[in-house]
């Protein structure tokens, strides 16, 4: 089994990267590339929520 900070997919960093940025700019939480310790678990949990929401969106519309 990979270790949590193993990706599956190396060569897909940089679009998991634009689209963590892309989901904190829907909610209001301003990222930074890099270290963003500084942020609150809210904020976090609200990035995280946004990317899970928007991948079920994503899922349910190929599914049709």
């Amino acid at each position: 089994m990979a270790s949590r900070n193993n990706k599956l997919v190396p060569e897909a960093k940089a679009a998991l990267d634009k689209f963590k940025m892309e989901a904190a700019s829907e909610v209001g939480v301003n990222l930074k590339q890099g270290y963003n310790g500084d942020i609150t678990s809210r904020q976090a949990g609200s990035v995280g929520g946004q990317m899970v929401k928007k991948m079920i969106e994503k899922y349910e519309n190929d599914l049709k």
